[in-house]
């Protein structure tokens, strides 16, 4: 039976106190490189949504993760749902249909729904009768879960939040088990698909390709923001040049870098050890979700915990190698530390997701 005695007992304090602190850095980080537009209010926004989310994370730690997946279908169907209307009626930012209005309040579906598709997927996979192997039509099933939300938010267009998608059922099918002739199967099939994806692309994502494959190749335009992104995090050294003072932030040479590119003012003014910091504090975040997956009670709070910890991984990987130059540019968030409403509260929700599967470990 639940108590309040048992939630505070069993809560998973050092989980939020990393999503905290990078919270806290994140805040300093957003407010240096936005204090030339005081009028906009980025800190005072990012500082209110962590208040919500941290809220949110509090009320779904509360919350058994089994009520959560009964109710699934009628979520996921909820959630198909906002996304086409966005597509229909969203507001356009930066290129994207992405974004839809709650009276002053702006967010976008597309984030908070990826963990919908985590439950999902969760519910389906913990469902599946016991073998060592998934059939292909339960892998099949399982893709649909995850590639229809994936598809209408890459129709928006944003490729980058619909990649976001795949990290879940990629592990999913990966931890349930799938044959070899199923894997390569499915990796053969993602090889072949690739050429036809860049027939679909805008033009703007494949310059972004091309400029990742030749940084050179436009240096003062398309590969601008690379180049400045380097050039901060390189000259930060050990011990960065101090909060507030780095100049390729506060001369606005390095654009959207209170969102996208958060890493690299980081790089530039905590130096090496705010880089490393910020890492650790992440790769723990991972690490004690993972521990939270593997005493989790039933397969449910395993799959549930995983989806988000691949999540996790995915924006963090992809995030850091693009603002090193190691991958394209994409507009995936830094979880916990880029600006932006909607994804950190789908990141506080997310882990108050991984709280519930720890606190309800016991429960018989």
């Amino acid at each position: 039976m639940f108590t309040a005695k048992h939630f505070w007992k069993d809560f998973d304090w050092p989980l939020l106190a990393s999503a905290l602190l990078l919270s806290v850095l994140s805040l300093a980080e957003i407010y240096s490189a936005t204090m030339a537009q005081p009028s906009e209010n980025f800190f005072l926004r990012q500082l209110a949504w962590v208040t919500v989310g941290v809220v949110f994370l509090f009320v779904v730690a509360a919350m058994d993760y089994h009520l959560i997946s009964e109710h699934i279908p009628w979520i996921y169907v909820l959630a198909l749902g906002a996304l086409l209307y966005t597509l229909a009626s969203g507001h356009r930012v930066s290129g994207s249909k992405s974004w839809v209005a709650l009276g002053r309040i702006q967010f976008q579906p597309s984030e908070l729904i990826k963990t919908v598709v985590v439950v999902a997927l969760a519910r389906y996979l913990s469902e599946l009768r016991a073998s060592r192997y998934m059939t292909f039509k339960q892998i099949a099933k399982a893709c649909v879960i995850s590639l229809v939300p994936m598809g209408l938010v890459a129709l928006q267009p944003d490729l980058g939040t619909a990649l976001t998608y795949l990290p879940a059922i990629a592990l999913g099918l990966f931890i349930r088990g799938i044959r070899p002739v199923a894997l390569i199967s499915l990796l053969l099939g993602f090889v072949l698909v690739l050429p036809v994806t860049w027939l679909v692309l805008k033009p703007y994502q494949k310059e972004r390709i091309m400029t990742f494959l030749d940084p050179d190749r436009d240096p003062l335009g398309k590969g601008y923001q690379v180049a400045q992104s380097k050039i901060a995090i390189g000259s930060g050294g050990l011990l960065g040049k101090g909060l507030f003072r780095g100049s390729q932030n506060q001369l606005g040479f390095l654009p959207t870098r209170h969102t996208d590119f958060i890493f690299s003012v980081i790089g530039e003014e905590l130096g090496f050890v705010g880089v490393i910091a910020s890492l650790g504090l992440l790769t723990f975040i991972i690490f004690r979700s993972i521990y939270n997956a593997q005493t989790a009670r039933d397969n449910l709070g395993l799959f549930i915990a995983m989806g988000i910890v691949g999540t996790f991984f995915f924006h963090l990987i992809v995030n850091v190698g693009m603002v090193i130059g190691f991958l394209p540019t994409t507009g995936i968030p830094l979880p916990f530390l880029s600006y932006g409403g909607s994804s950190v509260l789908a990141a506080f929700i997310a882990l108050g997701l991984v709280m519930s599967v720890r606190r309800c470990r016991y429960v018989n």
